[in-house]
């Protein structure tokens, strides 16, 4: 039986830039510098279409779309710096690898981006736009429980995903 080629060209890293991110972090970074494959980093903030209707009740439209604004522009710097070339996150992340292996890590960061809107939507989005050949990610985000509740970001892009999808779960201790 012939088993056929794995070619691993391009990676979608989804963050939601909490601690455990970081440990799936290193699993892509892992698999880049593997494979010899382009890193493209995603945060997605994300929108509760419930909650707009509730601060809308307190605050105009209007307001409410320029808070929302300017929380995205502050995860945006936070991401990739004020000028948007991604070379502060690429700093930050090659001092992690440097840091999480002794030798031998490096690898490319195609795109850092920061998208709004429900975030299993857009990783799938990402992937088929971007030609991702697989996607790298935690099990759970912020919150085990707001995790379990919504439904879970993994478990519903692993279920729609054209890709592999490595699931990096919570450590064990």
């Amino acid at each position: 039986m012939d088993l056929p080629a794995v070619e691993v060209k391009k990676i979608l890293y989804a963050t939601d830039l909490s601690e455990h991110a970081l440990r799936a972090f290193a699993y892509a970074v892992s698999l880049a510098n593997l494979y010899g494959a382009g890193l493209t980093i995603l945060h997605v903030i994300a929108e509760d279409p419930d909650l707009d209707e509730r601060i809308i009740g307190h605050v105009s439209a209007d307001t409410w779309e320029m808070i929302k604004q300017r929380h995205f522009e502050e995860a945006q710097e936070a991401l990739i710096g004020k000028k948007g070339s991604g070379r502060a996150i690429k700093d930050v992340l090659d001092t992690f690898c440097e840091q999480a292996q002794s030798k031998g890590c490096s690898f490319d960061t195609d795109e850092v981006l920061v998208l709004r809107g429900n975030p299993s939507e857009q990783i799938l989005e990402t992937l088929a736009e971007k030609g991702c050949d697989l996607v790298v990610m935690g099990s759970h985000g912020y919150s085990a429980l707001k995790d379990a509740l919504m439904g879970g970001t993994s478990r519903r892009v692993v279920r729609y995903s054209k890709v592999p999808v490595v699931i990096v779960p919570l450590p064990s201790d």
